[in-house]
């Protein structure tokens, strides 16, 4: 019986230990830079509206970033997911605009994999309206378009 509960606590011991080394290489792995970027306009993260202005945007835990304004207390979160290009560009911000609101949709750091974060129950419901447009010229008449914005890793 304590031969069994010994070799019990052990096993335990041995996969917790196990689990702790694994969450260290995750840790390490994850990128720790910082991008950073200004932005010239108001725009839309999650269901938080963020003035213009400088902004350091970092991975926080699992697939998450954080989106804090230099100058202000401005600050939101958002879950991503992770994308890829097949061609390498500079660190940037990329937008979606629907007349003269910006969302938030992917961030750079300047190699071929971003971040692309999920969207606001705001944006799903301007994309609804726009879809049940008839024609390509009231399209363009929602002013719809993408936004990029220079960046730089720190």
């Amino acid at each position: 019986m304590r031969k069994e509960l010994f070799k019990g606590i052990t096993m335990l011991t041995m996969i917790v230990a196990i689990a702790l080394a694994m969450a260290v290489v995750s840790a390490n792995g994850q990128s720790s830079l910082t991008v950073v970027s200004n932005v010239p306009f108001e725009f839309i993260v999650g269901d938080s509206e963020m003035p213009a202005g400088e902004y350091r945007i970092k991975r926080a835990m699992g697939n998450a970033l954080t989106i804090q304004a230099a100058a202000e207390n401005a600050s939101a979160s958002r879950l991503t997911t992770e994308i890829q290009s097949t061609k390498t560009k500079n660190a940037r911000l990329v937008f979606h605009r629907y007349g003269n609101r910006y969302f938030l949709a992917e961030v750079w750091s300047g190699d071929t994999l971003g971040r692309q974060l999920s969207k606001s129950r705001q944006e799903r419901a301007i994309e609804r309206e726009i879809s049940g447009l008839a024609s390509k010229t009231e399209h363009a008449e929602c002013g719809y378009g993408i936004v990029e914005v220079a960046a730089v890793l720190r």
